[in-house]
């Protein structure tokens, strides 16, 4: 089995999940505020729609068919995107990321263990897992934005989480935001999966399994609540009661250091 196998499935299912929710969604649902503050569902859908196509025309750059999407380019589709009505976007994200998806499941064993893909954000070419986990983190944290929309208290797949946690790129040192006058290390433990990692609260934010004996905070909470943490996705109306903190984990200090995008 490829590396990336698990990643595409994982990706699969969270897709699979939101089409089936997408294709129930009238006009006053699409209209409704999500959980990202300055859009409303269908604008949500219209941006992993939009991601899915440049995405999608980004591995097919790799495998040698057509050229990288470039400034202009991804431009012009999200002006495509956002000029689409409510019930465009939802039907657009339903054909690109099935498009997407199928892309990925495409792929042979050989190409998926040696395809690299220059995604022009990052320092040098990924492998196709951490391109697949790149849509897939995009794809889950903006589902929940459309779940939060509907549900008071939705949460991350678990098996999407096993997949997100710990795994490539590590993009918490883009993320988070240093704190003036911050320094600390928590000792973060989470469940499904469960965890234990260092979380550095320096100069620049960082992760690490080199746990100290007496951490300056204590962090335990669910995987997915982690990862919608770092995301800026755990307002205290979002937070599980089961989430503990102590010390330098201060839940409103991590908020402003993770503010999320």
């Amino acid at each position: 089995m490829s590396g990336s196998d698990p990643v595409i499935a994982a990706l699969r299912g969270e897709h699979d999940r939101l089409a089936v929710l997408v294709r129930t969604f009238d006009e006053t649902a699409l209209a409704r505020p999500s959980g990202a503050a300055e859009w409303d569902v269908s604008q949500v859908l219209g941006h992993l729609g939009s991601g899915a196509e440049i995405t999608r025309a980004t591995v097919l750059a790799a495998l040698g068919d057509g050229s990288k999407p470039g400034r202009e380019e991804m431009e012009a589709i999200w002006r495509t995107w956002n000029g689409m009505t409510r019930r465009g976007r939802a039907d657009g994200f339903l054909q690109a990321g099935e498009a997407l998806v199928a892309l990925y499941e495409s792929l042979d064993a050989a190409t998926r263990e040696t395809l690299r893909i220059d995604m022009g954000f990052l320092p040098a070419p990924v492998d196709v897992p951490t391109s697949a986990r790149l849509r897939l983190s995009e794809l889950a944290l903006h589902s929940w934005d459309v779940r939060a929309g509907f549900d008071a208290h939705p949460a991350l797949d678990p098996g999407t989480a096993g997949q997100l946690l710990h795994g490539e790129p590590d993009t918490i040192g883009w993320i988070g935001r240093p704190a003036e006058g911050v320094r600390a290390v928590i000792a973060v433990t989470t469940t499904e999966p469960a965890s234990v990692f260092a979380l550095r609260l320096l100069d620049r934010i960082s992760v690490d399994f080199d746990v100290p004996d007496k951490p300056d905070g204590t962090l335990a909470l669910p995987a997915e609540a982690w990862l919608r943490l770092v995301a800026g996705r755990l307002g205290p109306s979002h937070t599980p009661a089961n989430v503990a903190a102590t010390g330098a984990a201060d839940l409103d200090r991590l908020r402003g250091i993770f503010p999320g995008y």
